[in-house]
């Protein structure tokens, strides 16, 4: 199965955030090695429009076969579009139809090849139109406020149960960033990630980091060390 690894020059929140040093090697490096040992993927292709991007992306075993147009690398710019031009043109120019797809984002750098793999076989034993990993939400969505124009804070959901206990409400999941797995016609057809055969793929919070920012970066590198001590 094609493995999609999206990887844009540009990030405001975390500069060079892609190939920024975790732990000693480059975020997207976990990635790419991660994809490279899964069982079921081949080939691993990095999605950029940066040639610095492209050279570690190389050094670390991954394909560039060619770089996404600007148009594609913006602030802007729908992800699903980038994954629609990446399988359309391996198609047209190098022959390679893939009717599936894993998308795995770099920011995910604790998902390993074991989750990949087990998405993937989740994705076939359901004959799945696309299987997305999740993590449970340390709190219920059903406890969340907002604050008016006046400061009040208020329920965000029209029927409020802010004050049913934690074991009164059902379980809440969000999607984590880390693995999408898709038939290319649901993403070409519906230009959707989801159906009525989306699977979930549950993993732990401690494998469910998504690196947006500063923050994020040092305790992703912080569960490193402390994973490599245990």
């Amino acid at each position: 199965m094609l493995a999609i690894i999206p990887a844009r020059g540009g990030s405001k929140g975390l500069p060079k955030k892609n190939i920024r040093s975790l732990a000693g090697k480059p975020l997207i490096a976990y990635t790419i090695t991660a994809a490279k040992q899964a069982k079921h993927v081949d080939p691993v292709v990095v999605s950029t429009d940066d040639d610095e991007i492209a050279l570690v992306a190389k050094k670390y075993g991954a394909e560039v076969p060619f770089l996404r147009p600007p148009e594609l690398a913006t602030d802007d710019a729908a992800a699903i579009d980038t994954f629609i031009y990446t399988i359309k043109r391996l198609r047209e120019d190098f022959g390679q139809d893939h009717r599936e797809c894993v998308v795995l984002q770099p920011t995910s750098p604790l998902r390993d090849a074991r989750d990949i793999d087990n998405a993937i076989a989740l994705f076939y034993e359901k004959q799945a139109d696309s299987v997305i990993s999740v993590s449970e939400l340390t709190h219920p969505p059903h406890w969340a406020k907002k604050i008016d124009a006046h400061g009040i804070l208020r329920d965000y959901f029209d029927a409020p149960v802010g004050s049913l206990n934690r074991q009164a409400l059902e379980k809440a999941f969000m999607p984590n960033g880390a693995i999408y797995v898709f038939k290319s016609a649901l993403l070409m057809g519906k230009y959707s990630y989801y159906s009525d055969k989306t699977y979930a793929y549950v993993m732990p919070r401690e494998r469910s980091i998504d690196i947006d920012d500063q923050w994020d970066f040092e305790f992703a590198e912080f569960m490193m060390e402390k994973i490599c001590k245990s």
